[in-house]
């Protein structure tokens, strides 16, 4: 099973697109994206400075614009991924990139709203003096009680010992005076507090931005930041990135989901090095494979033969699938059981573990065509469970 990840901000570097624009093709295609954009990605990837392109209204675009041009370079031919790409995922900002490179939205939608993304955190960050630091080391329950304590957010919860700590600038400061057992503290380099509430006002401007954007359902499973669940319905995945602004990061529910589908190889796409990083150290025997310039794009494609498999959804336009959003046991709904056709958003049925029971809607409707799972039955992330057929199609 391969997993594409995309990095999110803090992953650029000064100068970390100049190999890649020396190809006239990607240079190209890049400058269209840097175009839709506003923004002239081509000199912040090259010649900027890295306080220049640390700021988020710059940052955002650049990574999500690299993620996928990239992707087209490795993947000269789009519609051959979806025979590869078990699922995709992307860490923060990096969800549009993923988004995207599934089809769920456009590329020229994703730099839109990316953009925007990044104007509208940065004016967020502005109101007050805000900022992130990562926690080292510790007992995870310990961070997390000396986190609630001084009123801070885990902004993003990349494993054991890998917690980011996000606030005001005085709420980090009393962190750093009283800091959890056996952990450091390191601040980051950021404008503000991402994926927390001081990001509120972001958030509303997004949403209304994102109800005039037309979705299709990925054409491969997506890993959700939320909570780590699979989701297949294309206007859930922008609201869900939208939500995301101000809510924290779970990258370890994302990575045991990685685990639960049976993941064997990992590929981050440019500036690659950080998500890579961190499966190397939570996830175990899983291979893994940092795509940073041009050079290794041979090789790039070589690691996704040997851990390719076809997706399950990779449909015809006229099936719709229901799919599972997580790894348990399947109980099916008595009602939807018995029914020919269904309404949309009609519970089909949950999902249960040991964590948590998530009900499972089939978001279109439709006629029933057939059940793929009995009652009772044991899901993965992703599986399909219930395939219709469109009303109106």
């Amino acid at each position: 099973m391969l997993v594409i990840v995309a990095p999110g901000q803090g992953a650029q570097s000064p100068g970390f697109l100049s190999p890649w624009l020396e190809d006239p093709v990607f240079r190209s295609r890049f400058e269209w994206l840097s175009t839709v954009a506003g923004i002239d990605l081509v000199h912040y990837g090259t010649e900027a400075d890295a306080e220049t392109i640390r700021k988020t209204e710059i940052a955002q675009p650049l990574l999500v614009a690299a993620g996928l041009v990239a992707a087209l370079e490795l993947f000269p031919h789009p519609a051959d991924a979806f025979g590869k790409i078990g699922a995709v995922a992307g860490h923060s900002v990096g969800e549009l990139t993923a988004a995207a490179g599934a089809r769920a939205i456009t590329a020229e939608q994703a730099m839109v709203l990316v953009r925007e993304r990044g104007r509208l955190m940065a004016d967020a960050a502005a109101q007050r003096e805000t900022s992130m630091a990562a926690v080292l080391g510790g007992d995870p329950d310990e961070v997390l009680a000396a986190l609630e304590k001084h009123g801070l957010t885990p902004a993003n919860n990349n494993g054991p010992g890998q917690i980011v700590a996000a606030g005001t600038v005085e709420q980090l400061a009393a962190l750093q005076a009283d800091p959890p057992a056996k952990a450091r503290l390191m601040p980051l380099s950021v404008a503000g507090a991402f994926h927390t509430e001081h990001m509120a006002s972001a958030v509303d401007r997004m949403g209304s931005l994102a109800g005039s954007v037309s979705t299709h359902d990925p054409r491969t499973k997506i890993i959700s930041n939320a909570d780590g669940q699979v989701v297949h319905d294309g206007r859930k995945v922008l609201a869900r990135i939208v939500k995301q602004i101000s809510r924290p990061v779970r990258w370890d529910l994302c990575m045991e989901s990685m685990l639960d589908l049976g993941v064997t190889g990992i590929l981050e796409m440019p500036p690659a090095g950080t998500l890579t990083g961190i499966a190397k150290r939570a996830m175990k025997g899983v291979e893994t494979f940092a795509l940073k310039t041009p050079d290794q794009l041979d090789d790039a494609r070589a690691f996704c033969e040997k851990h390719g498999e076809v997706s399950e959804i990779n449909t015809t336009p006229t099936w719709r699938m229901v799919v599972s959003p997580m790894k348990g046991t399947f109980h099916r709904d008595g009602t939807a059981a018995e029914a020919v056709d269904l309404a949309e958003n009609a519970r089909i049925g949950a999902v249960a573990s040991l964590r948590d029971s998530v009900d499972v809607n089939a978001n279109h409707g439709g006629t029933i065509v057939e059940w793929l799972v009995e009652d009772g039955d044991l899901v993965s992330p992703g599986q399909p469970l219930l395939r219709l057929h469109p009303k109106g199609a």
